[in-house]
């Protein structure tokens, strides 16, 4: 299988004061490409600064990072943002949509970027796909928490990423629209090919992924396949 996200050796430590703060340690781990895995773990355990490693958002102390065949040591921050506009989406626990833009104008973003002369159709069919065909024109401000994250999940789906990242996609949601949030959340990701890599505290939620990695205290405490196919 090819290898879509590999992390060898990964080190992050902070200064706190005088001290150094380790925050991830001797972290390696292999994505495959298609897969559906997660990443688990209590609160302080690593997991949102383990997601901006693997996106490039951040660089580590030590160890490497590479991500769609790219070691990003190799790269400036100008090519890691490039890299990431081609290839990777991510959805987040508060939404990040902009709130000065409707529903369409917030997905169709990422194609614009890109130079997609159908944006607007493109984005309008992801819109409706999961279920906003009459919100579309809506600005955050009038959409429900549950609208909001799906409003993410077509963007973040827009540009056909080969990888998404979602961070606690339902942490800010009830367990019904969470629910229902997550089965889109699957449904597209099964239907655009998409590896996908969930950082969460659910375990259920981690469950549904073909992989678990559990962090805690900065280090890997397992990492395990699971039962689905």
């Amino acid at each position: 299988m090819t290898k879509i996200l590999k992390i060898n050796g990964l080190e992050k430590t902070y200064k706190s004061g005088q001290k150094q703060l380790t925050v991830l340690k001797d972290i390696s781990f292999d994505v495959e490409k298609g897969q559906t895995f997660s990443i688990v773990g209590p609160s302080g355990s690593g997991k949102t600064t383990l997601l901006g490693l693997c996106a490039g958002l951040d660089e580590p102390n030590s160890g490497t990072v590479e991500l769609c065949g790219l070691d990003l040591k190799n790269l400036n921050e100008d090519e890691r943002a490039e890299l990431r506009n081609k290839e990777v989406g991510f959805i987040f626990q508060n939404f990040q949509l902009l709130p000065t833009l409707t529903a369409l104008e917030n997905v169709s973003i990422p194609l614009e970027l890109q130079g997609a002369k159908d944006a607007i159709h493109k984005s309008k069919e992801l819109l409706e796909k999961v279920g906003l065909a009459d919100r579309m024109h809506h600005y955050p401000s009038q959409l429900s928490g549950g609208e909001q994250q799906r409003v993410a999940l077509a963007r973040a789906f827009s540009n056909t990423p080969s990888i998404l990242f979602a961070d606690e996609p339902t942490g800010n949601l009830d367990e019904e629209t969470g629910e229902k949030v997550i089965q889109l959340l699957f449904d597209l990701n099964k239907e655009a090919g998409t590896t996908l890599v969930i950082i969460s505290h659910d375990l259920d939620l981690a469950n549904r992924t073909q992989q678990i990695l559990r962090l805690k205290g900065g280090q890997i405490l397992t990492n395990q396949r699971t039962e689905v196919n």
